[in-house]
């Protein structure tokens, strides 16, 4: 037997025939003809069987749950950023091309690219560091710490907690300062913002981009070539020294000998102040080198701050980070993840003194950190699925349950309850399991219960769900009493 679907194909294809012989027997030049065979067309295809839609990849819709727990992060993120007194601010989701290019290095081929419009060549911004930058310029600012969290993208190959739309929460701290103030700052909120999410175990790895460079120039790599030098170096979290020794090689054109001396410095990681001071003897060649010995030296006061606030031994020093984007000038770190969920960096930053010159000629030196909250989110989740935790979108404190079809008696309740911002819903059904069943899936501990036995008395039920406990309240007093009872909570 042919199932439904088939005959119903079969009835379109028979249609579609019939409308080309039809058309055999009109002139096309006929306007009514040529609405007649539009009629058919569009009949035609209503009748086609249409697919699911879908969204792009690398993108993630976010339901109630996901949304309850993001929420709940940002709200943590927020507060951590105004404690440390830092302002708000918003820039736009695109910007010109040219504020975009070349500040990224090999990166800038995942800019997303716009069509021109009316003009002007724009580009999805790819992080909001440009845009603080370009801002701080343009308004001519010599000094400012703020706070973004926003969306940015880029045209990447989508992968497990790696997308092409994401937010990014970010703190940038911009002005003249005599010490290391903001690196100090801005490593403390971020180990402060990875306690406070309770994710659990990360450390943050930490190099300096001075000393860096010192040792590309120590190894023998001529500076035209750091930053794509840099832009290798920085896989080595993802890949084998060896794979990166070939590219060196066989795609940057280093000799084997110059990348055998930048593989015995780059595996030299462990606890900041023992590294530092191997790297501070007399035979090291940092020492012989200017640039190298101002950044051994910004990095001992760093330590030593980091390690007062006791932040510091959730740093490594790693000789490896090299993060690739051009506009690192200083100290540069990135958070890792040490569970078992494998998301990769969740954070980084790091110094960029000449990025907001670039723009106006006008040197502001800058420091900033960046938490990739995607990959934390998903982070969050897993360990929420692990926990067996139950994950209530709604914040409602008080469900008004009225046992009839009377929405005026609801509004006038549910109203009083909203008036004294109480976080209220209302629901309409004669079964009192009903109204129960809503207030537990919802996460709702007090029910107040309004039938006609209750209208006639003056009174309303108040139920407590998690104790089962019930008692009646005078209806004029209701607000006042769940007030209390949500006060003593």
């Amino acid at each position: 037997m042919r199932s439904e679907g088939e005959i119903h194909l079969d009835n379109v294809a028979t249609l579609g025939q019939w409308a080309q012989q039809l058309a055999l027997y009109f002139d096309p030049q006929d306007a009514f003809n040529g609405t007649l065979l539009e009629k058919i067309k569009e009949i035609v295809e209503s009748n086609e069987i249409r697919r699911l839609p879908k969204i792009p990849k690398g993108t993630r819709d976010f339901g109630k749950d996901q949304m309850a727990i993001r929420e709940h992060a940002f709200s943590i993120i927020t507060s951590v950023f105004k404690m440390h007194g830092a302002v708000a601010l918003d820039t736009p989701v695109f910007e010109l091309r040219e504020t975009l290019m070349g500040k990224y290095g090999e990166d800038s081929k995942l800019i997303y690219d716009l069509a021109d419009q009316g003009g002007e060549l724009c580009s999805l911004r790819y992080d909001l560091t440009v845009p603080f930058a370009r801002y701080v310029a343009m308004n001519n600012i010599s000094s400012l710490k703020r706070y973004q969290i926003a969306k940015v993208y880029r045209r990447d190959n989508p992968s497990k907690g790696r997308y092409r739309e994401f937010y990014q929460c970010d703190l940038d701290i911009a002005g003249q300062y005599e010490v290391m103030e903001p690196d100090f700052e801005v490593l403390k909120v971020l180990t402060e913002l990875l306690d406070k999410l309770n994710i659990g175990d990360y450390e943050i790895k930490l190099n300096h981009r001075k000393l860096l460079d010192g040792m590309l120039g120590i190894c023998g790599v001529s500076s035209e070539k750091f930053r794509t030098v840099c832009s290798s170096i920085d896989k080595l979290d993802k890949q084998p020294f060896e794979q990166v020794k070939t590219e060196l090689v066989e795609e940057k054109g280093l000799a084997v000998e110059t990348v055998d001396r930048i593989g015995m410095f780059v595996k030299k990681r462990g606890p900041p102040l023992e590294v530092l001071s191997e790297l501070k003897k007399e035979d090291s060649p940092f020492l012989g080198h200017a640039d190298s010995a101002l950044a051994l030296n910004e990095l001992e006061i760093l330590f030593k701050a980091l390690g007062k606030s006791k932040s510091l031994e959730k740093i490594v020093f790693d000789l490896s980070l090299a993060r690739g984007l051009d506009y690192y000038t200083g100290v540069i770190f990135e958070a890792v993840f040490k569970g078992s969920t494998q998301v990769g960096s969740i954070a980084a930053g790091g110094r960029y003194d000449n990025l907001v010159g670039m723009f106006s000629g006008k040197q502001v030196p800058a420091v900033g950190v960046s938490l990739g909250i995607e990959r934390v989110f998903t982070i969050m989740e897993q360990l929420e699925k692990e926990r067996n935790e139950v994950i209530h979108a709604t914040e409602t404190q008080v469900l008004v349950a009225i046992l009839s079809k009377d929405l005026l008696l609801a509004a006038e309740l549910v109203s009083q309850l909203w008036n004294a911002n109480i976080k209220a819903e209302f629901a309409l059904n004669k079964r009192v399991r009903n109204h129960i069943d809503r207030a537990i899936e919802s996460g709702i501990t007090w029910v107040v219960f309004v039938g006609e036995s209750e209208i006639n008395s003056g009174i309303v039920k108040l139920k407590n769900i998690k104790s089962h406990q019930e008692e009646e309240i005078p209806r004029e007093r209701f607000v006042e009493q769940v007030q209390k009872r949500l006060s003593d909570v």
